[in-house]
């Protein structure tokens, strides 16, 4: 199978740079000076245990000619970027016939809950992927990942449920490229209790390490009793710890641990948006439509999107202005 990763940021470069490194054949999509970059120099990745440089075909989108009937799209944009790639990608033509949507398994390797749904309203092969992979993207060519003696666990199955032969087979090629990769048919209950986790993502971006116990466990809490209202079945933090036992660990790259999670790298880089609200906002539409209060949620989110939009640092947002959002 030939790999498109439609967003070579810190998961997607991970994956793609790996799989190359496993005699996968692999194309980033990537755009701006990240894109320029990997053309000139390739894609760096930057691991605990030394340096990968991989010479990758990049490209900014399908281009004219048809993709192999044998791709995978594997898209790890952004949640917020998720509609704008699918709808870039949906109708690429297929060698022999037919369009990407029609045709091509699409795995959705990103953080929330939402990105599956949208895709099946557009790809007919759908499959979810759990991504547990501590990795940085700050800087044009290079990415940082942190994973050790995994660079990641990567749970996937058919959306919305089940699994299959594609899901085996690209299991095995994540296997080859280093990756723990269950294969799961109850992949999305993986991916909630990963966006229960994800909810601190936003707390990291606002206020850096320094986050009060109380306003992190209440946070989480909204989350717990959003998901029980509308009784959606989740992993729990015992199942995962043990799932994960010590295959993927943080480790320091060049001395340095990993600066932050998601939300937080795209304050870091003032990317002028931040998945937050796919994440607590996920909880907060559950909320409201299952009659659960979220503030702290809610709050987390307008929080995000004004550090967006005024340009205040990553981890630099006042504690006690955040405290007065949610009372």
């Amino acid at each position: 199978m030939r790999y498109v990763i439609i967003g070579a940021g810190a998961v997607g470069g991970t994956i793609g740079v790996r799989l190359a490194e496993a005699d996968r054949d692999v194309t980033l999509v990537a755009r701006g000076a990240h894109l320029d970059a990997i053309r000139d120099r390739g894609l760096t990745l930057r691991q605990p245990d030394g340096d990968v440089t991989a010479r990758l075909a990049a490209v900014d989108g399908p281009g004219d000619r048809p993709l192999p009937a044998d791709t995978v799209l594997v898209l790890t944009v952004k949640s917020q970027d998720t509609e704008a790639a699918l709808a870039t990608w949906v109708d690429a033509p297929v060698a022999g016939g037919g369009t990407a949507g029609e045709r091509l398994p699409l795995l959705t390797a990103q953080n929330g809950v939402a990105n599956e749904r949208a895709a099946l309203r557009l790809f007919a092969d759908v499959h979810a992927v759990c991504v547990w992979l501590p990795a940085t993207h700050l800087d044009p060519g290079e990415v940082v990942a942190n994973g050790h003696p995994h660079p990641g666990m990567l749970h996937l199955g058919r959306y919305p449920g089940g699994a299959d032969d594609t899901d085996r087979a690209i299991a095995a090629d994540l296997t080859a490229a280093g990756f723990v990769a269950p294969v799961r048919e109850d992949v999305l209950r993986w991916k909630y209790g990963k966006l229960l986790n994800n909810l601190g993502n936003g707390l990291q971006a606002l206020l850096g390490r320094d986050i009060p116990d109380a306003l992190a466990e209440r946070v989480r809490a909204e989350g717990l009793a959003a998901l029980a209202a509308a009784r959606i079945p989740h992993t729990s933090p015992e199942e995962e710890a043990a799932e994960r036992g010590d295959l993927v660990q943080q480790r320091p790259v060049d001395g340095a641990d990993r600066s932050g999670g998601s939300t937080w790298q795209s304050l870091a880089r003032g990317a002028g948006s931040t998945e937050v609200d796919h994440l607590n906002g996920e909880v907060a539409l559950l909320g409201r439509l299952h009659g659960v209060p979220t503030p702290a949620n809610v709050a987390v989110q307008r929080a995000v999107r004004r550090a967006v939009r005024e340009r205040i640092a990553a981890g630099a947002f006042p504690l006690a202005e955040l405290e007065k959002m949610i009372a």
